[in-house]
């Protein structure tokens, strides 16, 4: 029998503890409708007997402390909220706990926000993880040392699995439940949950937002520049000239303060005013092309669908309530 702690992180966001925790269960009773015997034990672990989750409007008892699991298969850690350094400090004592576990083979899983947990281990340094783009440049400047992947909805990296944004995680539970119950109770428990198997990227749900928080003045006013300007073509010896630095000074300073090159930045600017056209507006996808500053349609739908893993048509007829109604 698998051995699955399900951790109760004070702060922790309700709908991914019990989530998770109803499609493990929905497995175990799935195979004893057939006359099987389940798969998993599991147990919903914290540092104390009853947490308050969800901003303090629920309370969640254990059914283990920490210190009384010595062993354990997997260990799930549920999306937490709020201030994610203060929910950091809250829930330190699970750090050395996760971190003996591993050691002693177990494996384990952060949905969503619960990546900020997993990485206070240092089990993340050197590996790829996923979480919620909203917090993606508070994370990088948390962890640097990990390796942030915002576009996918789960990573899996020897025994350590991390998911994306809000109720992505199902796709991770689902992940694990084909490792460790078959493909076909997966499908099964897809179909009861009425949840997409196999989605593989969230960036069509993303939002740009631009990281300005750093101390670099030169480039929060070139990133001002490319967002006040982004109808026009803007280069990078433009704004190397215009703030009086060297292309490669500004090249370097740029990524080491945005997590992007200016090239990048750029065309995250213009395809996110281009998002925004093709979900409220009626112009066809040529339009809002030029509107955006492109004059090549073939390197507009191929940027386009690097950020966001749609087409400009296939994203339009998606997020477009007129072009959702013809």
């Amino acid at each position: 029998m698998i051995h699955i702690s399900i951790l109760i992180p004070k702060g922790a966001i309700l709908a991914s503890l019990e989530g998770s925790r109803l499609l493990f269960s929905q497995v175990n009773q799935l195979i004893k409708m057939h006359g099987g015997e389940p798969v998993f034990d599991i147990q919903l672990v914290g540092l104390t007997q009853e947490t308050t989750v969800s901003g303090g409007l629920f309370t969640v008892n254990s059914t283990k402390l920490i210190h009384e699991v010595q062993k354990t298969n997997l260990i799930v850690i549920p999306a937490i909220d709020g201030d994610l350094k203060q929910a950091l400090e809250a829930n330190k004592d699970f750090v050395a706990w996760m971190t003996d576990m591993h050691h002693n083979g177990a494996e384990i899983a952060s949905l969503c926000l619960g990546a900020f947990l997993l990485a206070s281990t240092g089990l993340l340094d050197g590996k790829k993880c996923a979480t919620h783009w909203v917090a993606a440049n508070e994370f990088r400047a948390m962890f640097p040392q990990v390796e942030l992947i915002t576009e996918k909805i789960i990573t899996d990296e020897n025994g350590i699995y991390t998911s994306g944004g809000a109720f992505s995680y199902l796709n991770l539970i689902l992940h694990l439940i084909e490792k460790y119950a078959g493909r076909d109770m997966a499908i099964m428990i897809a179909k009861v949950f009425a949840v997409q198997l196999e989605r593989d990227s969230q960036s069509a749900f993303m939002i740009f937002q631009g990281q300005k928080e750093h101390e670099d003045e030169p480039v929060k006013k070139a990133q001002e520049f490319i967002e006040n300007n982004y109808k026009e073509k803007t280069t990078v010896d433009q704004l190397a000239y215009m703030y009086a630095l060297s292309r490669r000074s500004l090249e370097r300073r740029f990524k080491k303060a945005t997590n992007n090159t200016v090239t990048e930045y750029i065309q995250r600017v213009k395809i996110e005013a281009a998002k925004k056209e093709l979900e409220t507006g009626s112009k066809n996808v040529n339009e809002v092309m030029y509107e955006v500053g492109y004059v090549d349609i073939k390197a507009f739908r191929t940027t386009f669908k690097k950020i966001t893993g749609l087409s400009p048509l296939e994203y339009r007829n998606k997020y477009n309530k007129l072009a959702v109604a013809v």
